[in-house]
């Protein structure tokens, strides 16, 4: 394994664990970063898919206690069954709809413009509901019902456009429904868990004809800089929104989407 791989992979594992949770689109940087470096093909897709199993599992260790409370306490703990039914009911309008539009969306929209017009776009909408939500209503997950649950899943659905946000969608779709920024955060958190592990287990099936032993020491080392950088990026996010709002992000999403257009078009 040669030094640029190594980098490579380092690279990529940072962009995907810092992106992944903050209202940036990590896809939208993946593709971006990849294509700056000229790396693509079928490996680099599975290996992009691959280091979000890294991601995933940070989430998992940072809220390990809350998630083994959880699963202990379904067979006699309401608040623990309706956690888990809310989080069911969420993730349904992604999963109906990526699985509807999977090919469409892999074979017409992963490419840097739609995904630089995706950042600016919703970098707008971002400054939008900063500037006209309502004063939050929920101030915890724990107070969620069913149709706060599925508003918000169909706001993650929006996500499956390239350049949006997962967490972005989610947090902001929070924001304008009446939760709080603590709410909206951990819930985007906890929804990323099901919905992530059934996308990229999707993906890695399909993929599984492209994985090749020789590329395991590639894979794991992007895995694990995705882990350590995402465990950093879900503690700082909950740091800042406990006293900022989200409106540097969306400077940030209109700027990248900016340079991005300009660099593929120019």
């Amino acid at each position: 394994m040669d030094l640029f791989s190594v980098l490579h992979s380092v690279l990529m594992g940072l962009v995907e664990g810092l992106t992944e949770f903050i209202p940036v689109s990590s896809t939208g940087h993946l593709i971006i970063t990849g294509d700056l470096l000229e790396i693509t093909g079928e490996t680099a897709k599975t290996f992009e898919v691959f280091i979000q199993l890294g991601a995933i599992l940070a989430v998992c260790w940072f809220y390990r206690v809350r998630l083994s409370q959880v699963v202990c306490g379904l067979p006699s703990e309401p608040k623990a069954r309706r956690f888990v039914l809310n989080l069911m009911i969420a993730v349904l309008p992604a999963a109906v709809l990526g699985l509807s539009l999977h090919k469409l969306i892999k074979h017409h929209l992963f490419q840097p413009l739609t995904v630089a017009f995706a950042l600016i776009a919703g970098g707008v909408v971002m400054l939008l509901i900063e500037r006209f939500a309502r004063k939050p209503s929920i101030e915890s997950i724990d107070q969620l019902g069913w149709k706060d649950a599925l508003k918000l899943g169909i706001a993650q659905a929006v996500a499956l456009f390239p350049g949006v946000s997962r967490s972005g969608a989610t947090i902001m779709g929070g924001l304008a429904f009446g939760l709080s920024r603590q709410a909206a955060t951990e819930f985007s958190f906890f929804l990323a868990i099901p919905t992530m592990l059934m996308a990229t287990s999707y993906d890695l099936f399909k993929a599984l004809p492209h994985l090749q032993l020789g590329d395991a020491q590639f894979f794991a080392i992007g895995f694990i800089v995705a882990f350590l950088s995402a465990l950093a990026a879900v503690k700082g996010l909950l740091l800042y929104v406990a006293n900022h709002n989200f409106r540097w992000f969306a400077y940030y999403r209109i700027l990248f989407g900016a340079a991005v257009l300009f660099y593929f078009w120019v």
